[in-house]
């Protein structure tokens, strides 16, 4: 009867060490330091005057991506946590209204609200007190581990696309 407590116990153990490295292979995951570039990378020394520009063969400008990722971002976060959030219709919702770009305040403040909400959401992913497991009571079936991959996943995607749009307009740092 012991043996088998101590290996009940073992797996109790071992569980909980899981449980914080899955927590931290997450934050990694969503800061993007793993097999492509993470944010700050994608949009360091974008050119302000390039933003807005569209490039032969790409769907979006700098400006657009940044704010889908910011907005997704977002969105995902709040249904995470916010029993009362409200998610925006998609795909309008998503996406700036305007195709003229953003002035730098309005670029800088993108980017901060992207970090800032990157750092929440890691925040919440590493906080032993959130089931990760667990189906987010006002959604329809998501968990928080179903949310931090599906944003890991939506934010690689489309920093992808910015590496591109970059690499398009020749605004890509060389090598």
């Amino acid at each position: 009867m012991k043996k088998k407590t101590k290996r009940a116990a073992k797996r109790g153990a071992n569980k909980g060490t899981n449980d914080v490295a899955l927590r931290e292979h997450l934050a990694a995951l969503l800061k993007g330091r793993g097999a492509h570039v993470d944010f700050a990378g994608a949009i360091a020394g974008f050119p302000a005057e390039k933003r807005g520009s569209a490039a032969e063969g790409l769907q979006h400008i700098g400006r657009h991506l940044l704010d889908h990722l910011r907005i997704a971002q977002w969105d995902m976060l709040e249904l995470s946590r916010d029993a009362k959030h409200v998610s925006p219709e998609w795909p309008e919702g998503y996406w700036p209204k305007t195709s003229a770009p953003a002035d730098e305040a309005a670029w800088d403040e993108s980017v901060a609200s992207f970090e800032r909400d990157l750092r929440e959401m890691i925040k919440l992913v590493k906080n032993l007190k959130v089931d990760l497991y667990a189906k987010i009571p006002h959604g329809d079936g998501q968990t928080i581990l179903r949310e931090a991959l599906v944003l890991a996943d939506h934010n690689s995607y489309h920093l992808g696309q910015m590496v591109d749009l970059r690499r398009a307009l020749s605004v890509w740092p060389k090598a």
